[in-house]
């Protein structure tokens, strides 16, 4: 069975509060080695460590631009000393969920701004990479990165034009791919999927959110009494050969080289996960 690295997963979110150890164990059975669970908000730090220690996985901390809004002004400060505190834990990875969002209306985008740069230089400081949020803000992620440079990392759920594809891998990023290529009607993210160098990908499922088609409903579904399906770290290996199915490319090959593509974004992994 190939062995996979869920790169992107929220198993600290309210959806698996009675049964993430449940989960965590289902994805292990399927082949979903490792883990790496981002925090959203300074409050979240303390889960994402238990869970991530408590399996053997990674995790990484940060303010997410969508809960820039309710952050104190002292946050960044406050995660800083988090960080100093966690900096000799081979559990954190990354400083991360950390990005700009211009597609939720009502961000103050200043605001965001402000946070998401702060969080750049903490990543300087600590010398960690970084996990970005990325949606309808690539250009301006960009920006900050050619300002604040830092080591690289892993644009989580990318779908944006191949020009930024390509400027971020020239800056040292990997690409999160997800639940979004399984279906059909995504065109242009299949075309990314599919033409990118197969070592700038990595996989993620974002689990709970960004299901993959066969666990989307719709709203007429679910007004009907449909369920939303839950997604989880074990849908990691279904989404996994749909790419490969797209890119023409064994299972084994595209879990050995994506494995190896976050090791590479994600130099604290090293070690702790075999290829």
């Amino acid at each position: 069975m190939p062995a996979w690295i869920d790169t992107h997963c929220h198993l600290d979110a309210p959806e698996f509060a009675p049964d993430a150890d449940a989960v965590r164990a289902a994805a292990r059975a399927a082949g979903v080695q490792h883990l790496v669970i981002p925090a959203v908000e300074l409050a979240h730090a303390p889960a994402v460590q238990a869970l991530a220690q408590r399996h053997g996985d990674s995790y990484a901390l940060g303010i997410h631009p969508l809960y820039t809004g309710r952050a104190g002004d002292g946050d960044v400060a406050a995660l800083a000393q988090v960080l100093e505190r966690a900096r000799h834990d081979p559990h954190l990875v990354a400083v991360g969920e950390i990005g700009l969002d211009y597609f939720v209306q009502g961000l103050d985008a200043a605001r965001q701004e402000q946070f998401y740069r702060a969080q750049l230089q903490l990543a300087r400081r600590f010398d960690l990479p970084v996990i970005l949020h990325v949606r309808r803000s690539a250009d301006r992620l960009l920006k900050g990165l050619r300002e604040v440079p830092v080591q690289g990392g892993i644009a989580h759920a990318f779908n944006g034009s191949w020009q930024q594809a390509q400027a971020f891998i020239a800056l040292g990023f990997k690409l999160g791919f997800g639940g979004a290529l399984t279906y059909e009607r995504a065109l242009q993210l299949r075309r990314l999927a599919t033409a990118l160098p197969l070592e700038a990908l990595v996989l993620e499922t974002d689990a709970p959110d960004m299901p993959p088609h066969w666990l989307y409903r719709t709203a007429a579904e679910r007004a009907a009494g449909q369920p939303q399906g839950r997604n989880a770290p074990a849908e990691l290996p279904h989404i996994a050969q749909v790419l490969a199915d797209l890119r023409g490319l064994p299972l084994d090959t595209l879990a050995a080289q994506t494995t190896a593509n976050a090791l590479h974004a994600l130099p604290r992994l090293q070690g702790r996960v075999g290829l």
